[in-house]
């Protein structure tokens, strides 16, 4: 797991620690029935409270990410991957797009004004 030094205050912390386990479903860190860090092992590797931890674990598994083995701990579910993909893919546009178009109308920007600056930015 690639861990982050420390946390920003624009989301929750919980939000912030389900966030790092889909990174790391996404970037195959950890595979489908694999074992994630358990909530003992955030709380002391991120000095946070053991319930942050939990909630951040269970909102991953309220979302079908993660299901827990009693006694054993949480496991990456099968199709995870592909259902962070598409809760990602649905916020980049409500969060981007949206208000990208919404920002280009005011200032009377065109689809292909928005178009040709994502190429230029791209290198072609």
């Amino acid at each position: 797991m690639k861990l982050k030094a420390s946390f920003n205050e624009r989301q929750p912390i919980f939000q912030q620690i389900a966030e790092m386990i889909e990174d790391d479903i996404l970037n195959d860190t950890y595979q489908e029935n694999e074992q994630v860090m358990s909530t003992t092992q955030f709380a002391k590797t991120f000095q946070i409270n053991p319930a942050t931890a939990v909630k951040g674990l269970n909102l991953l598994v309220d979302e079908g990410i993660l299901y827990k083995r009693r006694g054993l701990g949480m496991f990456v579910t099968e199709g995870a991957k592909d259902r962070i993909f598409k809760k990602r893919k649905a916020s980049f546009y409500q969060e981007y797009v949206l208000k990208l178009l919404d920002e280009a109308k005011k200032i009377q920007l065109s689809a292909e004004d928005i178009i040709n600056m994502i190429k230029q930015e791209k290198g072609g």
